[in-house]
Order: structure tokens, then sequence, then C-alpha cells
């Protein structure tokens, strides 16, 4: 047992509770609820959308300061500049090298398959009304370019903006001076982390009306656009869940066996928030309980909090294998036959654009749109094509994403040799007490 040095004891684990308290059944009903509605009484479905944009907005609320705060302090407690920087250099690689893959992947998969092959479809008999407004958003984000969106016009507007990058940016900026002024910024950190505390109790709060949010939002979902939807384009649907399900399987589980853990153990180990994500298709709604559950299972807070926030900007490897596989599909759909070269074009392209739209609302058909946009053998028009069913792949978008965020954030921390392994494993078993009940100072447990 590691305790702090006033030799504060570990408590025991809580008692478990009682099997209908588990968040994570909670949101399995409402999310098996949401459906029924949505499937027998589309109309009421439909009207819940406000239940599930509401909860989505309140976990919005919270983003911004609790990255705010999990960065600062984490590099502020380093204090050594030479180690943040390894560790930001780690990471980066550790998303360029698997973002490319999952680009790749897409590619092979697209070409393998062919999804749209013989659909036959002439981009000038579609309705390209509903794609315009998403290809303008596209069109901003590529204009504007990745340095004016990252950096903000003010510092608080960089907080209150809703924009990541921002947020990470002014966060690493801020944790740095910190860490420069030494000493003379102990009490200003020991403050921030209190207030990280507070913020990680309201996460807390937030979290006990998931169940409604996820209802109100896969209620929305198939009442609006029904599970019927998926049967006229279940080649592509199917071809894409496939995948990246082999993705997290194969990929992410042998990156896992290499580290010394099982993903399906970190799997279940997140399943509360996986089912979260899965409700209201959105990973950011479950972003404050990501960075909490690593700092739980032993990965350093320093890490957590450089890993976690830059990874849902820069390891996105559910949406880079839907970009390439769904730019294939539209030209596939409309006899666009595109050449090696155009694909490495699509390809160099893809991993530009899902960078600089890091941050939009519905980035992952806005980020397409912006490669369509660049690519201009593949007509954007098509994108038509995929509007109705965008819904029910952006929840394996989020899922792909934010599996593959908790893995990087637990290979950095392996890489550092900073992975507490008997928290990590005592975790992953379900053995490690909740946070609210450590007393503070407590640092890991065996």
């Amino acid at each position: 047992m590691i305790i702090a040095p006033d030799a504060e004891v570990l408590p025991p684990p809580p008692a478990r509770k009682p099997w209908y308290a588990q968040l994570y059944l909670q949101v399995l009903v409402a999310i098996a609820a949401g459906v029924l509605l949505g499937h027998f009484a589309p109309a009421t479905g439909e009207a819940l959308k406000p239940l599930g944009d509401a909860f989505i907005k309140l976990v919005k609320m919270v983003i911004a300061p609790v990255i705010f705060l999990t960065i600062v302090t984490g590099i502020a407690g380093m204090r050594d500049l030479a180690a943040i920087g390894r560790v930001a250099g780690k990471a980066f690689a550790y998303f360029l090298f698997f973002s490319t893959l999952a680009l790749i992947i897409g590619l092979i998969v697209g070409n393998v398959v062919r999804p749209g092959a013989g659909l036959n479809i002439d981009p000038a008999t579609l309705d390209t009304s509903k794609v315009s407004e998403f290809a303008a958003k596209a069109h901003d984000s590529t204009v504007t370019g990745f340095l004016s969106a990252i950096i903000p016009d003010t510092f608080l507007a960089a907080i209150t903006g809703g924009n990541l990058l921002q947020v990470l940016f002014v966060s690493i900026l801020f944790g740095i001076s910190l860490a420069l002024i030494g000493d003379r910024g102990a009490k200003l950190l020991d403050l921030l982390e209190d207030v990280s505390i507070a913020f990680f109790k309201l996460v807390a709060i937030v979290m006990r009306v998931a169940p409604i949010g996820a209802f109100g939002a896969m209620a929305f979902t198939i009442g609006k656009y029904g599970v019927g939807t998926l049967a006229n384009l279940a080649a592509l649907v199917g071809t894409f869940y496939l995948t990246s399900l082999l993705f997290v399987i194969v990929v992410l589980g042998l990156v896992a066996k290499l580290c010394g853990f099982s993903i399906f153990r970190l799997i279940a180990y997140l399943k509360a928030e996986l089912l979260l994500v899965l409700g209201t298709s959105s990973s950011e709604s479950a972003l404050p309980s990501l960075i909490e559950k690593m700092e739980r299972a032993g990965c350093p807070k320093s890490i957590v909090g450089l890993v976690v926030p830059t990874g849902y900007s820069f390891n996105l490897d559910g949406t880079n294998i839907y970009m390439t596989l769904a730019a294939l599909f539209i030209a596939q759909a409309c006899n666009v036959e595109l050449t090696i070269g155009q694909q490495l074009l699509l390809l160099g392209v893809a991993m530009i654009s899902s960078k600089g739209a890091a941050g939009v609302t519905g980035a992952g058909f806005i980020t397409l749109a912006a490669t369509l946009s660049i690519v201009p053998s593949i007509p954007v028009a098509g994108m038509a094509l995929i509007l109705g069913i965008d819904r029910f792949m952006s929840e394996c978008r989020s899922l792909t994403n934010f599996i593959g965020n908790a893995v990087a954030t637990v290979v950095v921390s392996k890489w550092e040799g900073a992975l507490d392994k008997p928290q990590f494993d005592a975790a992953l078993a379900g053995k490690m007490p909740r946070v609210e009940d450590l007393p503070k100072g407590i640092v890991a447990a065996e």
C-alpha cells in the first residue's frame, strides 16, 4: 500500500451498490426504452430530443473547466518541462501512427468490400439541400485554418467558446507558466487542485441524469430516422461497424496485449461510459468521466491531463476509418473509380482535415465534407446518400474514438514507466474504491 506522508490508511472498498443502482445498467435500460419508444411512437420519440440535447449541454458545460484544471495541475505538478515535452512527443507519435493506420484500414476495406458498388447513382439527381449546411461549415473550417482555429481571441474566450483545441492551447501554456514560477505558484496550484475536486464532484452529479439523456437521445434517433433507415444502406453501416470492431479487438487488442493488459477488461471497466457514448452518439459526453477513471486506474494525472484531451482532437480512430470508407462508398456509388494516386491524396487530405475540424459540432460529417471538397474526383453531392444514416454511424465513431483514447492513455503511461500496475490491475478487476472514498493524499493502493 502506498500512502501519503501523513500515513492515512486506505479505506476498504465500499459495499457494491445494488444491481438496480449501477449506472451502466440504468443507461442500458434507458437506451432500450428509447429504442422501443422511438420505434412504436416515433412522433413522441422525436419530441424527446430536448432531453438528449440538455444532457449533452450539461456535460459540455463542465468539459472546458475540467480539461483546463486537469492539464494545468498535471503540468504544473510535474515541474520538469523536459518530461512534459517527452510525454507530449510520445503521445503525438502514438496519435499519428494509429490515426494513419485507421485511415489506411478504411481505404483497404473500402477497396476490398466495395459497399457502394452497383448503386449507380447520378449525383445530379441527389437532394443536396441538407448537405449544404455541413459543406459550409467544412469550408469555414478549412479556410480559417488550423492556426486561427487553435488560437483564441482572449484567454477567457478559450474557456467559454466551446472549442476544444483552444482549451488545450491555453491550458498547456498556463500549466507551463505555472511550472516555471516554481514555489511561488504553489498556493495557486493547491487552489486549482481543490477547485478540480469540486468540478469532478459536479461531474458526478451531472452523471446521475445520464440515463434520462440517453433515453431522450436514443428515442429521438429512432423516432426521426427509424430502424428501417439502416436497411437502405446496410452494406455501408455493416462494413463500418465490423471494421471498427476488428480495429478495436485486433489492432487495439494487440497493443493492449503488448502492454500487459486485456482490451476486454478495459472495455468492461469503462462500460458505463461506453453505454453513455452509445446512447448520446457523443464521446464528449463521457470525457470528464474518462479522465477520472484513468486517474483512478493508476495513470498519472499529468499524463492523463495531456493525453486524454489532446486525443479527443488528434486521436480519432473511428472518425478516420469512417472518413476513408465513406469517401470510397460515395465514389463507388457514383461510379467514380479512384486511382491509387487519388486515394493517396484522399488519405493525405483526411489526415489534415480531421485535425483542423476537431471540436466542431457534427465533426465526423463536417470533416468528410471538408475532405471531399479538396478531392474533386469525389462529388460532395454524394454525401446526401449517407446523411440519413450518419447518426447511426456516429455512435460507432464515438465508441471507437473513446476506446482508442483510453488505450492511448495507458500506453503512454506505460512508455513513461509511470503506470501503477497494481492499481491498474485492481481497477480493471473492479476492486478499487471510489475516488470520493479516498482520504486526501492517497496516491495508489496495492
